[in-house]
């Protein structure tokens, strides 16, 4: 169920996007179309007409034709009509108010588009910002939106700002070395940041910029030699991703580790298996917080197998002894099912 909503609402967002301006207007057609449907079934329930009867006092009131009642009313139906007459009322208004805007924004939609985004983009709070959507960084968005996660591109190419148009993902279009158009993307309040711009001195001066710009931002950078990642380092950023390097390591682990490299799958959840690998921070008041995995019960209750769990300042704990305290803030690596992850991430 929590997965059919999380994906509900990823389809929801997009879509909204997707439309732009037309987003109020679809929702007022769908506002008038309930309102009627709800007012028809009232009709019917409450005053025991037939359906056609009770469509046409719904045309006549929402209308306001000056017709006389279809058949004389009780003292709910009379209620159900005042109800019917102020929802239609301001449905109405509503609709007008949506298809004037449709009218004014068609003709100016080059000119304000760009300030509505950055409007909608002013008001996210921990979101990703990801630089570039290129080869890479279309396969980040792609990954971070299937999380349900709030995520702003910033890119300058003209075809790419068209594919996340239509895609609708929320973009800024510019430069990313650019403090205005940093700022622009909510890079305050942002969470995360990802660079994945093709040069390495653009990703050097975004990090830069960005830790400037907030302190606490986790900032994640693509590199293109394994020389450029001290300076990303030296930067700001709080880890470098080598793609190529990475992308020969795992073309060498399948042939030479098949299945190690299925398992390996689990972790980005490409596997045709029905579990995947997790990681999951507990919270101050978890109710895990100072028990041992024993006395948490994770396999007994969660079937979930315990990988490794990293402690703050500390190196990662693989393979943990049952008798490994839970403590706030330590993240922990677990496999299970979907569902069962899902359960034991309530706990935290």
């Amino acid at each position: 169920m929590r997965l059919f909503s999380k994906s509900f609402i990823v389809r929801l967002i997009k879509l909204r996007n997707q439309m732009g301006v037309f987003w109020p207007l679809m929702v007022s057609q769908l506002s008038i179309a309930g309102v009627v449907v709800l007012a028809v079934y009232g009709y019917m329930e409450l005053e025991g007409w037939s359906m056609s009867d009770s469509i046409y006092m719904v045309i006549i009131t929402l209308s306001t034709v000056g017709f006389g009642e279809v058949q004389p009313l009780s003292s709910e139906g009379r209620m159900l009509t005042s109800f019917l007459i102020l929802a239609g009322v301001g449905n109405f208004a509503f609709i007008l108010g949506a298809f004037s805007q449709l009218l004014v924004e068609g003709k100016f939609f080059h000119f304000i588009g760009s300030r509505r985004v950055v409007k909608t983009i002013s008001k996210l709070k921990g979101h990703c910002v990801v630089c570039g959507y290129g080869r890479i960084g279309s396969v980040v968005v792609d990954e971070i939106i299937a999380e349900a996660q709030d995520v702003v591109v910033i890119e300058h190419d003209p075809e790419a700002v068209k594919n996340l148009q239509e895609e609708g993902i929320l973009y800024i279009e510019g430069d990313a070395t650019s403090d205005e158009v940093l700022m622009q993307s909510g890079i305050a309040n942002a969470k995360n940041l990802i660079t994945a711009l093709s040069e390495d001195a653009a990703n050097v001066y975004v990090v830069l910029s960005a830790r400037q710009m907030n302190q606490n931002l986790n900032i994640v950078s693509r590199a293109s030699t394994p020389q450029r990642v001290s300076k990303l380092k030296q930067a700001g950023a709080d880890s470098v991703i080598l793609p190529n390097h990475i992308g020969g390591l795992r073309l060498a682990q399948s042939v030479l580790r098949p299945t190690v490299t299925s398992f390996m799958e689990l972790a980005y959840g490409r596997s045709t298996m029905a579990i995947q690998m997790e990681e999951l921070t507990i919270s101050a008041d978890s109710p895990l917080v100072g028990k041992d995995l024993i006395q948490s019960e994770l396999r007994p209750k969660f079937n979930l197998i315990v990988i490794a769990i990293k402690k703050d300042n500390q190196d990662m704990i693989f393979n943990p002894e049952g008798r490994t305290v839970l403590e706030a803030g330590n993240t922990i690596i677990a496999v299970g099912a979907q569902e069962q992850l899902e359960e034991f991430a309530q706990l935290l």
